[in-house]
């Protein structure tokens, strides 16, 4: 691990890319919930075309979530995975994907006691954020996370980058005219 951080870090600046950082629950697919399974799992509008767009345009396009229902016992990570796994396929169908999907299963009052703990990843922390940034040779002063609550904002604040609020409606509205052109 510490040579690909080295790697990583050795990365001219001139081939860092653009990221797009995602919140999942709210701006991807509709928040009914701990939304764990594929039966009640539904897009946004715009949110398959907002990754596309991004793919297009040479962002790295990533999902940072929260994901309490794990260490509250409401579903596993495994469950979790699955969904992701479908996300990822219905993606692809359409030419899309998301380059990688951070998650946090912890809660300070999560009923799985390995999971029971305030942490650094968990938003409005911004652990997820840095560590993407650490894994990956992200540009980050061109890059900005799109969230539906003021943790995902404070997220990207501590990290450095911006963050653009989703109140519903098509999240393409949101992301264009914050996307650059391609680099040709």
């Amino acid at each position: 691990m510490r040579d690909l951080q080295q790697k990583v870090n050795a990365v001219p600046r001139a081939l860092c890319r653009p990221a797009v950082f995602f919140d999942r629950d709210g701006v991807l697919n509709y928040d009914f919930g701990y939304v764990h399974t594929i039966d009640n799992f539904r897009w946004i509008e715009g949110a398959r075309e907002s990754i596309l767009a991004c793919n297009e345009a040479g962002y790295l396009v990533f999902v940072v979530t929260n994901q309490s229902g794990i260490a509250k016992g409401v579903y596993t990570e495994s469950a979790m995975r699955a969904l992701h796994a479908y996300m990822q396929e219905d993606l692809r169908e359409m030419g899309a994907h998301v380059d990688a999907i951070a998650f946090c299963p912890h809660h300070p009052e999560g009923l799985v006691p390995e999971l029971r703990r305030a942490c650094s990843c968990r938003k409005p922390e911004p652990g997820m954020i840095l560590r993407l940034c650490r894994e990956w040779p992200i540009d980050r002063a061109a890059s900005f996370l799109i969230g539906d609550k003021p943790s995902d904002m404070q997220a990207a604040e501590a990290a450095g980058i911006a963050g653009y609020l989703f109140s519903g409606g098509n999240l393409l509205d949101v992301l264009l005219p914050r996307l650059r052109p391609p680099q040709v």
